[in-house]
């Protein structure tokens, strides 16, 4: 077998690719339906960033423009990211360790203060939770073991 055929890419998308190309394409879509009065309840009350928003994303998820913006800009990132396995990687991780700092922070603030400008309500607060430990989990999994099989050619 040629060298070239041993270390030619496999056609097609690794699976960590395909991960956080789904991912990014759902935060986008997220950030979409933020926008759209029906599937986001109090439409009327949503605000740029800050707690008095009611908008509600399913009558649930206490969202904003700038919370809408962000699950924009996380799912631009994951179609951008996706392209290599590396950059995949990085994405889940890094995107899951954000999550887990916005859930954090969710936990730690007084919602009723102007601290609270993401703004974020318990359902929130628990998707984070979710989102940051799965975002990691499937980052760390879909690439266990394939650092150290690496060989330069």
């Amino acid at each position: 077998m040629s060298t070239h055929a041993r270390t030619a890419r496999p056609a097609g998308r690794t699976p960590i690719q395909q991960a956080a190309l789904i991912t990014g394409v759902v935060f986008l879509l997220v950030g979409v339906l933020g926008f759209i009065p029906g599937i986001t309840t109090n439409y009327d009350t949503m605000e740029f960033a800050a707690h008095h928003s009611e908008a509600r994303l399913l009558g649930i998820f206490q969202v904003s423009i700038l919370h809408n913006l962000v699950h924009l800009a996380f799912g631009v990132a994951g179609l951008v990211l996706s392209r290599t396995a590396a950059q995949a990687r990085l994405y889940l991780l890094v995107g899951g360790a954000i999550y887990l700092v916005l859930w954090l922070y969710g936990m730690l603030i007084d919602r009723d203060s102007a601290a609270n400008f993401v703004p974020v309500n318990t359902a929130d607060n628990w998707l984070h939770l979710l989102l940051g430990l799965g975002m990691i989990a499937i980052g760390a999994l879909l690439t266990r073991g394939r650092s150290a099989t690496r060989t330069a050619v």
